[in-house]
């Protein structure tokens, strides 16, 4: 999908430079996953102590299929 975003020039250089891409829209599109990938572990962390588990990890593992 194409896209036209309007960037800061010194942002979109540190950011390719970071990610040591050649290309500005690998730069962007690896920023994108980083961010998407962070908020999705702060959504599970977020959960923490909020689900119960009625089996072991060990039974779970080992549980028939």
């Amino acid at each position: 999908m194409r896209a036209t975003v309007t960037i800061e020039k010194d942002a979109l250089d540190a950011l390719m430079k970071e990610t040591k891409t050649r290309s500005k829209a690998s730069a962007v599109r690896i920023a994108v996953e980083e961010y998407l990938r962070k908020k999705k572990i702060e959504k599970i962390r977020s959960m923490k102590g909020k689900l119960k588990f009625d089996m072991t990890a060990n039974e779970i593992r080992h549980r028939e299929r």
